[in-house]
């Protein structure tokens, strides 16, 4: 798009940080080269039909696409817009609002602001609008019986509850059900009780930045270790955490007297993004996150009313978390997919609500 050459140089996508990508200390999994798709552009319908009939084959029930609206004006919508003028592929998908401002440090967290958010009543009804355009799509996800959407940044709306009532109210006025409201949990300071905010539950983003545990390689032996050049600078630089320990924090956490739909990731790894200062898990492998997604799956079957497990993520190479066939791993993950969908199916009771 025009803002891409704009910002980031002609022609850039982010493949162009995923091949660029090195390992920075011994072990180190970079990059991540894709396998059965090859380096695909989502302008071209086929590559939206075989991820679709990719995730479909391994237990995946649909996508969440992000969708970017800044004050009325959107960025990135070409794909989405094809899937829904087109109706193919014949896959359910549901919205996500990333209402992040778009800076040049990639998070929207820091830096010089590429795209600000504009927020005001006005724009609620016509971004209201535009979302009940979607949710009139038959293939838009429905959770008993009620079309859903996220907001990624539920605390960056001025006033949340205003956001969300008149959502439900202008989405109703088209006929449509009401739809469900998710705020997104798992970024510094987007974690609690959602009904305060308006939303109907909360949906878990992993990682989850809160449950990390100590990074590796930050004792003092290892301090001096660094001082002497006896370990590799990128510990140092970059925050490495065990992908096996965050797992077990995850799962150790109490319970919340809300509805929070359980999050799973198969790895994570932004360091293509962010050579030295990002984060990276290690230690994942197909099984370790088989295991984690057959107990997200339990624990969704506990919850009393509609039941979802989360992925993150189909696709996001730049942060080395995704689904899609690698060389490494081939379809490893999405194979552990399909077998913990399977196997809790076949040989798991239903657990008691809490």
């Amino acid at each position: 798009m025009p803002e891409n050459d704009e910002w980031w140089g002609e022609g850039f996508t982010e493949w162009r940080n995923v091949v660029l990508a090195r390992p920075r200390f011994p072990g180190h999994y970079q990059p991540h080269r894709p396998a059965d798709l090859g380096y695909y552009d989502l302008r071209v319908p086929e590559v939206r039909e075989r991820q679709a009939e990719m995730a479909r084959d391994h237990g995946i029930d649909g996508f969440i696409w992000y969708h970017y609206w800044f004050g009325g004006r959107q960025l990135l919508q070409r794909p989405f817009d094809e899937v829904l003028g087109s109706g193919q592929p014949d896959f359910p998908f549901a919205i996500c609002w990333a209402n992040e401002p778009w800076t040049r440090a990639w998070d929207g967290a820091s830096g010089v602001t590429l795209m600000a958010q504009a927020y005001s009543p006005e724009d609620d009804v016509a971004h209201a609008r535009w979302l009940a355009h979607a949710m009139a799509d038959p293939r838009y996800i429905r959770l008993a019986g009620r079309p859903i959407v996220l907001v990624y940044r539920a605390t960056q709306l001025p006033e949340p509850r205003r956001t969300t009532d008149l959502w439900r109210r202008e989405i109703a006025r088209t006929g449509l059900p009401e739809p469900l409201i998710f705020r997104v949990e798992g970024s510094p300071g987007e974690e609690g009780d959602p009904t305060v905010l308006g939303f109907d539950a909360a949906v878990e983003f992993q990682p989850y930045w809160a449950a990390f545990p100590r990074a590796l390689r930050r004792s003092r032996l290892w301090f001096w270790s660094r001082r002497l050049h006896l370990s590799a600078a990128g510990y140092g630089q970059l925050k490495v955490f065990s992908y096996r320990e965050l797992v077990a924090r995850v799962a150790s956490r109490p319970a919340v007297p809300w509805v929070r739909f359980p999050g799973v990731t198969p790895m994570w790894d932004n360091t293509p993004r962010r050579p030295t200062t990002g984060v990276a898990l290690v230690d994942s492998t197909p099984e370790r996150y088989g295991e984690w997604l057959i107990e997200a799956l339990r624990e969704a079957r506990s919850i009393d009313g509609p039941q979802a497990v989360f992925l993150n993520a189909w696709n996001e190479w730049g942060e080395g978390c995704h689904l899609e066939p690698d060389e490494r791993h081939g379809r490893a993950y999405l194979e552990a997919t399909r077998d913990a969908v399977t196997n809790l199916a076949v040989n798991t009771p239903a657990i008691p609500p809490r």
